[in-house]
């Protein structure tokens, strides 16, 4: 079984990636239990934290990483909290913090107040890999005047499931539902065969 890094340390996000890759033959480990301190997250775009997370882990542990970079995207707000999702409220928000912020900026704001959840994922073999694995997806919805169920993470009790017919919120859906549909499953259904190659590849025959 090959380990593959997982450059976060959101357990959410672990849990998440770790339940759809189950069927490949490979051990997610997440970056902290190896010792991998988080790097600073200084790109302006999903694309380029994923890569700058992915090589650092990979650097460091000296094998292959995998690197999530995701967030919110409000068209009310000109796109935001987009890239600082995770600290829309400050450096050292809860997702709480960073769920009541976005209320109050929202304030007043008649429906429809739509939105999107965006991932992209990058996949290196080594720090220095020149074909790094890059895949995106995303999930769109609205955002609810108050929050709503406990499952999830982040703003998924805000988060409207678009089309979703009772109406729920992305923290309403069981986590093997959500694991089918959500940004993060279809950034992974898109990267999972250049993946899955790469890993056999480094396995090597037999």
């Amino acid at each position: 079984m090959t380990r593959l890094v997982l450059a976060t340390g959101n357990r959410g996000k672990i849990r998440e990636i770790a339940a759809i890759l189950a069927d490949l033959d490979v051990e997610v480990v997440a970056q902290g239990e190896l010792g991998v301190v988080p790097v600073e997250e200084t790109g302006t775009t999903f694309e380029a934290n994923a890569l700058l997370k992915a090589r650092h882990a990979a650097a460091v542990t000296g094998g292959p990483a995998l690197a999530d970079d995701s967030g919110l995207e409000v068209d009310a707000l000109g796109g935001a909290p987009g890239v600082y999702s995770a600290r829309y409220a400050g450096e050292s928000a809860t997702d709480e913090d960073n769920n009541a912020r976005l209320l109050a900026e929202l304030a007043g704001l008649a429906a429809p107040r739509t939105a999107r959840y965006r991932c992209v994922l990058a996949f290196v073999r080594h720090a220095d890999d020149p074909e790094p694995l890059v895949a995106s997806g995303s999930w769109e919805g609205a955002i609810a005047t108050e929050p709503r169920g406990s499952a999830g993470f982040g703003y998924d009790p805000l988060f409207l499931v678009a089309g979703d017919p009772a109406g729920r919120t992305a923290a309403l859906l069981d986590p093997p539902e959500k694991n089918r549909v959500s940004h993060r499953a279809r950034a992974l259904a898109a990267l999972r065969e250049g993946l899955g190659r790469l890993l056999a590849a480094a396995r090597g025959p037999g």
